[in-house]
């Protein structure tokens, strides 16, 4: 049966934001790739770069070419992208750019990797710090665009996503993308897995696309240098991380860092305790700035639980309350199409404020890798349908 190709959907999404910097940092003569498993079959495709977060216009080329997950391209099919018929990317500070779309062959399970060359001292503020076992690239010094292999002597990996912000595939009307919303915890692996416990499932029409920033509140932002990397408040930021091509549904797993960073100006300047919201005004900026805009462009809307913080550098009881009272709301609002109870499926059952602790990765807020297995497999299968 000849596959019909009707619509674009995101096939690969991440979010981006400031890099966590203490100067501004340049690049030069630098080639960037990073593999992507692709999830659909497909004959075109289109990304989506960023320069969000920039103070100057960045530039670049960009190549896309069939590879292993470990960035080994096939030489036959390497493909300059272009950008309004141009082969150089340049991006305005605060903007993105989409490049021309591109006849190009995917498919489902593949990988194909994304190479960006940097030619010229090139302002480098705009990525996003991503992991998992699906997560990740690398940077070489040099012109290696198009090469093969990099070269091991000039290579390393990293797990930054400098400006490659949407990989979007002209593909099935069947296929549809879920955004996964959230801060460092949805930065870091669960949503990797959920894409391939989706995959081991059999369900081949849905992208796990992950839109999340360290550090990020619902209800506030920081506007100093200090803490520039942890990103824009959701008000701002929603409405840009739901413009996703063939997303039908999202799953928002967001609002710790409300909880968590308020300590007081006689600790911290930035960060006093007057930012510390009430369970109903999170409510309320959950509703606001989230369900309302996801509505509107025919989203249905999943809450996430918050998961333990007992033991984390700024735990005290009232952020516990406020967590508490913040949960019981996701748990009991008819306002969501549905949860998922990531704080159930983490926590131990004799001490509930605590991880279970093989699910801890130290540091009692971020998960370790089998609690993130925990937390995809907290997923519904119907929210993957």
């Amino acid at each position: 049966m000849t596959e019909r190709f009707t619509k674009w959907v995101a096939c690969f999404g991440n979010a981006t934001s400031i890099i966590n910097q203490t100067e501004c940092t340049y690049a030069k003569n630098m080639t960037y790739r990073y593999p992507v498993r692709m999830c659909f079959n497909g004959n075109r495709i289109r990304i989506r770069f960023s320069n969000i977060a920039g103070t100057e216009p960045v530039s670049f080329t960009s190549s896309i070419a069939e590879s292993s997950r470990k960035g080994v391209l096939n030489p036959d099919t390497c493909l300059r992208l272009t950008f309004n018929g141009s082969e150089t990317c340049v991006i305005e500070p605060g903007c993105e750019v989409t490049s021309d779309e591109a006849d190009f062959k995917v498919t489902a399970g593949d990988y194909i990797s994304v190479s960006i060359y940097v030619k010229e001292a090139t302002q480098m503020n705009s990525a996003v710090l991503i992991t998992g076992p699906l997560s990740g690239g690398y940077y070489s010094y040099g012109n290696y665009e198009f090469d093969k292999v990099l070269p091991l002597d000039e290579t390393r990996k990293t797990n930054w996503y400098f400006f490659l912000n949407t990989i979007d595939v002209f593909t099935e009307e069947k296929n549809h993308a879920l955004i996964c919303y959230g801060d460092s915890i949805t930065a870091q692996d669960w949503p990797d897995y959920l894409a391939l416990r989706a995959w081991d499932l059999g369900y081949r029409n849905i992208s796990i696309i992950r839109r999340a920033i360290s550090g990020t509140r619902i209800l506030r932002e920081y506007t100093c240098k200090t803490y520039a990397a942890y990103g824009i408040k959701g008000e701002t930021r929603f409405p840009v991380e739901i413009n996703t091509a063939g997303a039908d549904r999202v799953l928002i797993q967001h609002g710790i860092n409300d909880i968590i960073h308020p300590v007081g100006e006689d600790v911290n300047p930035w960060r006093p305790l007057s930012d510390l919201p009430t369970a109903e005004e999170m409510a309320e900026g959950f509703m606001k700035f989230y369900v309302e805009p996801a509505r509107a462009k025919g989203l249905a809307v999943y809450g996430g639980t918050l998961i333990p913080i007992y033991g984390w550098r700024t735990y005290a009881s009232f952020r516990e309350e406020l967590k508490d009272q913040f949960n019981e709301w996701l748990r009991t609002t008819d306002e969501l199409d549905g949860l998922v109870d990531f704080d159930l499926a983490v926590r131990d059952e004799s001490n509930p404020y605590a991880f279970k602790k093989q699910f801890d990765s130290g540091d009692h807020l971020h998960p370790s890798a089998e609690g993130y297995k925990a937390m995809a497999y907290a997923v519904s299968e119907d929210l993957l349908k």
